[in-house]
């Protein structure tokens, strides 16, 4: 292993993921935290016949720049794609947690994330979606305090949720051939089409999401050549600004990114070699009549709901009440006339990520003179088949637009509002990243439309060669793969499941829709009754059992942090 400074001239790209912490650090300051001597596997690879990587494919660093504490987290792009997982993801939400402590208690803990990720692993599927899901709350956390780097350099490129990480982010640094998109090329191939994006054109993918054109359109603040020393002057820079404002942040800049993408007309950034596919996702038409959000925001406030004149028309927001207390309910419904032709049947796209944002700092904003307990409560309801998958998404930034919906709702619970998410339907990827997971408490249906998973079945076969049955089977050996309700419950995320209830004609004045709004209103008086933050999801007797690496890694991290 190298343990002399890397000289400048030396491309960064070419370095190992421990090679680029330590190139980024004062010389001579590298320590590595649960390291491949401590052999800190993935429990859940082995039994799918997949050999596991002894650091999980993060490198955690402790070190100084510029004399300062630091901490560098260094995703290997070499190990399954960089993607995230339950230990990986642990290793890197845990650190950021640590790191904001010390900076919420006085200290300075300069941050730099390296992100070479394709974004969650699908072989642990649903530990990986709440693992990011702590990864983007603690982001948020750490960043009111101290600035969040992050770099984008190698050829793996940054995607699926780890791209909304990245417009989280106070400072973002790229090369010209770093890429970042919340979907991946081969992902877009998969669920649109060929004719949507060919996942071969590597000339075509730079134009699209390289760092030239990235930081171009002002979703990365630096380009920088790709040069060990330039990187080095780049990330010590940006870690000395100062934490700007919470309002200053790209992923908080809502009303600015609506008005730049209200003048977009979508049919004139089709490419102009090929026809455009047939609109939605995999999940498409029949699915989007079947789509549960509108008829449960009509039943817990009372009456139907009509979207804003400011639109879109697929975001419905309405403020009604929950035990005696007022309560904005949100949902995201299909619109079949929805401009983006990707996102037409419920997904979350670009439209919708910035609409959800706007309606919740709406409600932030005024109450924002009122006692803690008297904020509204904010309640996402969830029906969505993913995010939306797209050429013309990702040219406009479709990743920043769910970072500014995942922002907004972790905004609103630092701010003292409690934020519940009801399953009533499909809870996909990106979609339940932005809408859903990050509530203080998630509440679901007890139904077997309920379906909660980091990608839909048939897109996971695809991508990784299985068939569906085979799929079933790694399923029961491995349950954070599985699609049911109750296997993601068993992860200890959810608040609570409810039976017996129509999940598809609920009624304002039924017994199941009392059922829901009863459990609702514990959701809201638990949440209230505990400090804000995502935390919760580790203290259950089913975190215990089933997301006892979550645990385990966090423990282990507190122990090495400071000795």
């Amino acid at each position: 292993m190298r343990r002399t400074p890397i000289a400048g001239g030396t491309p960064y790209t070419g370095l190992t993921a421990r090679e680029r912490a330590r190139a980024l650090l004062d010389p001579g300051t590298f320590r590595e935290l649960l390291g491949p001597a401590d052999r800190l596997v993935s429990p859940h690879l082995a039994p799918q016949g997949i050999i596991p990587q002894a650091d999980d494919g993060v490198v955690v660093a402790r070190g100084a720049i510029d004399g300062a504490p630091a901490v560098v987290l260094s995703l290997d792009g070499t190990f399954l794609g960089g993607a995230i997982g339950e230990v990986c993801g642990a290793k890197i939400a845990g650190a950021l947690e640590l790191a904001s402590r010390a900076a919420a208690a006085g200290g300075t803990v300069r941050t730099v994330l390296l992100l070479e990720t394709g974004g969650i692993r699908l072989q642990e599927s649903n530990l990986g979606l709440l693992a990011v899901a702590d990864i983007h709350a603690a982001i948020v956390d750490l960043r009111r305090h101290a600035p969040v780097v992050g770099v984008i350099s190698g050829r793996i490129g940054c995607f699926g949720g780890m791209a909304i990480a990245a417009g989280l982010c106070t400072r973002l640094i790229m090369t010209a051939q770093g890429r970042l998109g919340l979907n991946g090329p081969q992902v877009i191939e998969e669920e649109a089409g060929v004719s949507e994006l060919d996942a071969a054109d590597r000339d075509l993918i730079l134009r699209t999401v390289g760092g030239r054109r990235r930081t171009a359109d002002g979703f990365a603040d630096a380009l920088v050549d790709d040069d060990t020393g330039e990187m080095r002057a780049a990330v010590r820079s940006a870690c000395a600004a100062t934490a700007p404002d919470a309002s200053a942040h790209r992923s908080a800049r809502v009303a600015e990114f609506t008005e730049r993408l209200a003048g977009c007309a979508p049919g004139e950034d089709a490419r102009p070699d090929t026809a455009a596919g047939p609109a939605g996702t995999a999940d498409t038409e029949a699915a989007a009549k079947d789509r549960r959000g509108g008829v449960w925001i009509a039943a817990l406030t009372g009456a139907p709901v009509t979207a804003s004149a400011e639109g879109p028309a697929s975001v419905l927001a309405a403020d009604g009440e929950l035990a005696g207390r007022a309560a904005r309910f949100l949902a995201v419904v299909p619109d079949p006339d929805a401009r983006w032709p990707r996102a037409r049947a419920g997904e979350v796209g670009l439209d919708e990520g910035l609409a959800l944002a706007a309606r919740v700092r709406a409600a932030v904003r005024a109450d924002a003179a009122l006692p803690t307990e008297e904020k509204r409560a904010i309640v996402a309801i969830v029906d969505t088949p993913s995010q939306a998958y797209g050429y013309r998404e990702e040219v406009h930034g479709i990743h920043q637009a769910l970072a500014a919906a995942v922002d907004a709702y972790a905004g609103a619970r630092h701010a003292g509002h409690p934020v519940v998410a009801l399953v009533v339907g499909h809870a996909i990827s990106g979609g339940f990243l932005a809408h859903g997971l990050q509530a203080d408490r998630i509440v679901a249906l007890d139904d077997p439309a309920v379906v909660i998973q980091a990608m839909s079945k048939e897109s996971t076969a695809r991508l990784t060669r299985r068939t569906l049955p085979e799929l079933d089977a790694i399923a029961r050996e491995v349950p954070s793969t599985a699609y049911d309700v109750r296997s993601f419950a068993a992860l200890g995320a959810v608040h609570r499941l409810v039976t017996g209830v129509d999940g598809d004609a609920p009624g304002a004045d039924t017994v199941g829709t009392a059922t829901v709004r009863a459990a609702l209103e514990d959701a809201v008086a638990d949440a209230r009754s505990a400090p804000a933050g995502l935390s919760v999801r580790l203290c259950s007797a089913e975190a215990r059992r089933n997301r006892a690496a979550s645990l385990d890694v966090r423990r282990r991290l507190a122990e090495t942090w400071d000795h």
